[in-house]
């Protein structure tokens, strides 16, 4: 066994991990990283399809201490996002911390605190803690379907280049903003498009009079003034939804993930995008919707989201609720040192700005964990913070969050040695080791 019980271990190397190997490398916090694939990138290298684009603006996905080229559009591509996070490794020298085609098989605490790391060839090593990168978009989430199909279903993550489409009938489920993706490509390729959807939602455009929506909105904007400046925006952008033969959405705008799409109200409206409801049931080609309509079909793809999943992780350490990981802090339990939950949530948008502002300030955990015997998140817990209860964040509202917390870091120190005094006596339970747990999946 290989004893790096002075380091932490950066699980994955997407866009959250390479940010927070930066950060650990900044401050000087020695530090392993390892990912399953071989590359770096995360989903922007193995799960996104050859014409994605980002969805928010330039401006707030790049790292704010590293800018993307100026002949970056608004709208890189997917090309452009890997081009620039293997300029962003190249530029802080993280190359050198990364192991790729590492697959993580266990973690868990033993004794003194410390996380013994079981990888998929049987190399176990010994962590001071364990920080998870490692994304939620690979495990798919599929409808379950009455009936048959006679044609070919994917997962919107199988879905790589418009070729597969080409003179198909498609059906694309979902709403979200894959889904709104595929169905204008589709439209675009294909021999006939339906988007299915068990309820309507909101379009927003990506720019308005010249400008990238989400740059409109500034951290010190509480989030009625943002809702109320994009229900303006859609209004003068696409009309109402009985304009395109679409219900009223049954939530407020940023209460459920937003859709940025301009081309799904334009292929509606030339006819080559079909809004239909839930599917009821397959038959065959055929495929019968809520409505009692039917459309025969070649191809299903469901971009119907992922699970938030950590299938190397104990029972007893599974706490997640529906896409929410119930930690405080966004990252921390109270009851264990050592684990720490980054990038499950989803912000609207800026995943760089938010991980530039939230490493420096996580380092300072770091340091402080170092210094007391209970966990940051019991700590934080003791202040009054509360467990999520949404995975859907408003960016602006963490920059503040964020801010604050900085502001008041010295009061938590001495809060976090008063919290301390109070435990003399704490330590992690050890778990069960990887032998005892029966038919342990393995992550990629």
């Amino acid at each position: 066994m290989i004893d790096t019980a002075d380091k932490h271990l950066i699980i994955g190397a997407g866009f959250v991990g390479l940010g927070m190997a930066q950060a650990l490398k900044a401050a000087d916090i020695p530090y392993d990283q390892v990912d399953a694939s071989d590359n770096i990138g995360g989903n922007w290298y193995h799960g996104v399809y050859e014409t994605a684009h980002i969805i928010s603006s330039r401006k707030i996905t790049q790292f704010t201490h590293f800018p993307m080229p100026d002949n970056y559009p608004d709208f890189p591509s997917a090309q452009n996002m890997r081009d620039y996070l293997n300029a962003f490794c190249d530029r802080f020298d993280l190359r050198e911390n990364i192991e790729l085609n590492r697959t993580i098989s266990y973690a868990q605490p033993v004794e003194n605190n410390l996380w013994e790391v079981t990888f998929a060839d049987g190399e176990q090593r010994i962590y001071k803690g364990v920080l998870i990168c490692n994304g939620h978009h690979w495990n798919k989430r599929f409808p379950k379907f009455q009936g048959k199909f006679n044609g070919e279903i994917i997962h919107s993550k199988d879905y790589k280049r418009p070729n597969q489409l080409v003179g198909k009938r498609v059906l694309v489920i979902g709403g979200g903003n894959s889904a709104c993706d595929l169905a204008a490509e589709a439209a675009r390729v294909g021999a006939k498009c339906v988007l299915s959807m068990r309820e309507s939602v909101w379009f927003i455009p990506k720019s308005f009079a010249g400008f990238p929506v989400a740059d409109l909105m500034k951290w010190w904007m509480p989030q009625w003034f943002q809702r109320l400046m994009a229900y303006a925006i859609i209004r003068l952008s696409f009309g109402t939804h009985k304009d395109y033969g679409l219900s009223q959405p049954n939530h407020r705008v940023f209460d459920k993930h937003p859709t940025l799409n301009n081309e799904v109200p334009y292929y509606i409206k030339h006819g080559r995008i079909i809004p239909k409801p839930a599917v009821r049931k397959l038959d065959g080609w055929e495929v019968e919707f809520v409505d009692g309509s039917r459309e025969a079909f070649d191809l299903i793809v469901c971009a119907t989201g992922y699970h938030v999943a950590y299938p190397f992780l104990p029972p007893e350490l599974q706490r997640i609720e529906g896409a929410v990981v119930k930690c405080y802090g966004g990252s921390f339990f109270d009851d264990y040192k050592g684990l720490y939950f980054i990038g499950w949530g989803q912000a609207r948008g800026g995943v760089g700005s938010l991980i530039a502002a939230f490493g420096s300030l996580f380092t300072r955990y770091l340091k402080l964990q170092d210094k007391i015997n209970v966990p940051i998140g019991l700590v934080l817990k003791e202040i009054g913070q509360k467990l999520p209860q949404s995975h859907l964040a408003d960016p602006q509202q963490i920059f503040r969050q964020l801010k604050l917390a900085n502001f008041l870091f010295d009061w938590l120190v001495k809060k976090a040695h008063q919290v301390d005094a109070q435990h003399p006596h704490f330590h992690n339970q050890p778990l069960p080791p990887l032998q005892s747990i029966q038919h342990q999946p393995l992550v990629r």
